[in-house]
């Protein structure tokens, strides 16, 4: 058994091809077909598109240059009445998508039904140019492709923290590449609002906000974004919430929005913004978490919407009015466990998506295995998905909420199956458990690897913490009950690694995980499935692997037992201690000490910076592994102390290089290999 596994090293090891293949497209197409040969783009090449294409002719000119001579490779664009087996249905200011591509040695025809099909498919071809140094060329191919769901989308509270306007249109050219067609642009916050309404200037004034004072967004800017955008085939949503999340207007205003005057001063508010964003299809007007309390508050507003011309989105649930087409909605966005799809209504699955609760590794496998909201392709009630991050507590920069929400991964993850469609059960049902060669986890290992492919090019230069974790495999042990003593010693420590464990008369058995992050109870308890079906406190359970390395070699390792969600005032662990339930873990017998933590013994509020607390805003913690075989071994106790608000009973644990950016390579993760 080791012989075998020593010697298949070279065969599992995550070994990154340096030229883009059809096998690395992301999303993957609907249809492929592939042929032989090659379309050669280091040649002059003939064009010949009557849509006049801006991101087909950005593309030509990275790679090629134009001619007019008749033996040229061509490429041609076709505007049909149909793709064949294509999907699509409708959705207001949503054009249809579908495409085919035929690529030969001489000639690449695009066939679309919209000119935003012709954007889809030069943004296949864009991916498949990736990675040549020299003589870039297009394999063979013929590809149908349509998205299963038209709304595909990302957001940014702004109002809460604040991205720079150049960040974001970067942002929204690497997402776009990959397909996501909608940026949602949530501009308003208790802390600070960030839209600039030359009517009320008082409104981005430095005593209006609390947060990040003078940050804001110009209507020129906010233009000139939606230009940008339109060039990428993305769609901005602008978001005035009202009336919650409203005290930065009700400071810069001297009153609520929930009065006549403040009423009237909405009205002019929504008149600048859909000047401002003319292209805009809705307007969302947020709605969530206050009493809606002045009579008819959300049908005026939405009155007003119309009457510039636009549709209205709103949260769903609200408090004190129930959602409906007499409200004034047009489309909902489901959040919360609460949100249920509104009859009659497109409804955007936003439930599970607040990636600001999410950790590094287990909930971008969940969130990849889930269909959205129980469906599998997009209908007049499931429009599709956005993936959402919330900053309540404040991060010191706009890079920290990149890296520390895994906005790329989680991203492209809920992108992928939003244009796939499919899923095989809602993450309700799924949970975050990676089974260890079965189809969902085939699936998922395949995104996987497409998406380092893209992660070492395209996205070479941002802030992605996430690494390859599906050869990482784990024993767990059944918890044992503890009795409230977290330091309390089980047979896993006095016995060895064995397959199962006698204790006072019962048998503890052992069971298999597989991944870098593992949820043994999840941030929303039993409404997520995790590893074990019934978590327990008062118990402690035991995790292991072995790892086999051909050479002693310094590594990385991303290490974490509790993560902090960037919406929670949660106390840092004690210095000394990996968290605050009392958690451990042991390299070759030799226990890993916890990094020095910045805010241990800090009473904590939304003010107070997130440090260190996760590992992705820190580096690796550095370790030798020595020639052959390497034991890791943790102790997770769940004794929570009170000062974490959601239980998140989990670890994470995976190799990566000494700076932490790929996972290391030539190395086996084999949890039986000396399980007694």
């Amino acid at each position: 058994m080791k012989r075998k596994l020593i010697t298949t090293i070279a065969i599992i090891c995550a070994i990154i091809g340096t030229e883009a293949k059809i096998t690395h497209l992301l999303p993957t197409p609907q249809i492929i077909k592939q042929e032989t040969g090659y379309f050669p783009l280091h040649k002059k090449i003939r064009i010949n598109d009557a849509t006049n294409n801006p991101l087909l002719k950005s593309f030509i000119e990275t790679y090629t240059r134009t001619t007019k001579s008749p033996n040229a490779p061509a490429i041609s664009v076709e505007i049909v009445e149909e793709i064949k087996s294509s999907y699509d249905y409708p959705l207001q200011g949503y054009p249809n998508e579908a495409y085919s591509l035929k690529i030969t040695p001489h000639d690449i025809i695009i066939k679309a039904i919209t000119p935003t099909g012709v954007t889809r498919a030069t943004q296949t071809l864009a991916q498949m140019a990736e990675g040549y140094d020299k003589h870039p060329m297009l394999e063979c191919a013929e590809i149908v492709d349509w998205p299963a769901f038209k709304l595909r989308g990302f957001m940014h509270d702004v109002g809460r923290s604040y991205i720079p306007i150049e960040e974001i249109k970067h942002q929204i050219k690497l997402l776009s590449h990959f397909k996501i067609n909608t940026f949602h642009f949530h501009l308003t916050e208790n802390q600070a609002w960030r839209f600039e309404v030359k009517k009320y200037p008082q409104l981005t004034a430095d005593s209006s906000m609390t947060r990040f004072p003078g940050k804001y967004y110009t209507q020129e800017e906010c233009s000139e974004l939606e230009e940008y955008a339109k060039t990428h085939g993305v769609t901005i949503i602008p978001e005035i919430d009202m009336p919650g999340h409203s005290r930065a207007f009700k400071r810069a205003m001297g009153h609520s929005m929930q009065c006549e005057q403040g009423i009237e001063e909405l009205k002019n508010i929504l008149e600048e913004v859909a000047a401002t964003f003319p292209s805009a299809p809705y307007i969302h007007i947020g709605a969530d978490e206050e009493s809606i309390t002045y009579p008819d508050f959300l049908k005026i507003m939405s009155e007003k919407v119309h009457s510039l011309g636009k549709k209205v989105i709103m949260w769903n649930p609200i408090r004190g009015v129930r959602i409906s087409t007499s409200t004034g909605a047009d489309m909902t966005q489901m959040w919360s466990t609460a949100g249920r799809k509104i009859e009659g209504l497109p409804n955007i699955d936003c439930r599970y998506n607040y990636v600001n609760h999410f950790d590094t590794y287990a909930d971008v496998v969940g969130i990849y295995k889930s269909n959205i909201y129980y469906s599998q392709k997009g209908s007049n009630e499931v429009a599709g998905t956005i993936t959402a991050i919330w900053n309540d507590r404040k991060l010191p920069d706009h890079k920290e909420i990149i890296r520390q929400n895994n906005l790329y991964a989680n991203t492209l993850a809920s992108g992928e199956r939003a244009w796939k469609g499919g899923g095989k059960q809602y993450i309700e049902q799924g949970g975050t458990t990676l089974r260890c060669h079965d189809e969902e986890y085939k699936e998922f290992a395949d995104w996987e690897r497409r998406f380092l492919f893209h992660k070492s090019h395209t996205l070479r230069n941002e802030q992605i913490p996430y690494v390859k974790q599906c050869n990482v495999h784990w024993c767990i042990t059944e918890a044992f009950p503890n009795n409230g003593d977290a330091s309390k010693i089980f047979p896993p420590e006095t016995e060895g690694t064995k397959n199962a464990y006698t204790y006072e008369g019962k048998r503890y058995n052992v069971s298999h995980a597989t991944g870098a992050g593992i949820y043994l109870r999840h941030t929303w308890g039993g409404i997520i499935p995790t590893h074990f079906a019934h978590p327990q406190t008062g118990t402690t359970a035991y995790a292991w692997t072995y790892i086999y390395s051909p050479i002693e070699q310094k590594a990385g390792a991303q290490i974490e037992f509790q993560n902090y969600g960037r919406s929670e005032k949660d106390l840092a662990p004690e210095n000394g201690s990996w968290d605050r339930r009392g958690s451990r873990i042991w390299l070759n017998d030799q226990e890993i000490l916890p990094p020095t933590w910045h805010n241990s013994s800090k009473p904590i509020n939304n003010e107070k910076e997130l440090m260190n607390e996760n590992f992705t805003a820190r580096n690796p913690i550095q370790v030798t592994i020595k020639k052959g075989w390497n034991k890791v071994f943790m102790k997770l106790p769940n004794n929570p102390d009170g000062g974490v608000r959601l239980n998140k009973w989990m670890f994470t644990f995976v190799l990566t290089d000494t700076n932490g950016n790929n996972a290391l390579e030539n190395i086996i993760y084999c949890p039986t290999i000396h399980n007694k």
